[in-house]
């Protein structure tokens, strides 16, 4: 019994010093300019997005006809509940030509980076 608690003590003493160590959210600059994109559904979009932001559905038939009508050369932020879907969109914008693409993960982390904060409609 008392290894296992040595063990277990040691874990997470471990855990909490490299919890300690993890960055920072690094903040991302954002302009008037700046296209917020949340590539959740519209129900998740419903529940909860970045103020300013526009809701294109990665998952959805019609997500490249929608990315199209934007400016390739302009500066966007992509995020969605957790950076996986996000990641996925930023892939085929940047197959249709789009260069300016910041990741924002998830939605908390989107506006903990921007500074940009989470309204419902």
């Amino acid at each position: 019994m008392r290894r296992l608690l040595t063990v277990l003590a040691a874990s997470i003493v471990l855990a909490l010093g490299l919890a300690a160590c993890a960055p920072a959210a690094e903040s991302i600059d954002v302009t008037a300019d700046t296209v917020l994109i949340d590539v959740r559904t519209p129900a998740e979009f419903a529940t909860g997005h970045l103020d300013g932001a526009i809701n294109i559905d990665v998952q959805s038939a019609d997500f490249e006809d929608r990315i199209a009508q934007l400016d390739p050369t302009g500066d966007f932020v992509v995020y969605c509940r957790s950076g996986n879907r996000s990641g996925q969109a930023i892939t085929r914008m940047e197959s249709l030509g789009f260069t300016n693409l910041v990741n924002g993960g998830s939605v908390a982390s989107a506006s903990a980076s921007t500074g940009i904060a989470v309204v419902t409609p």
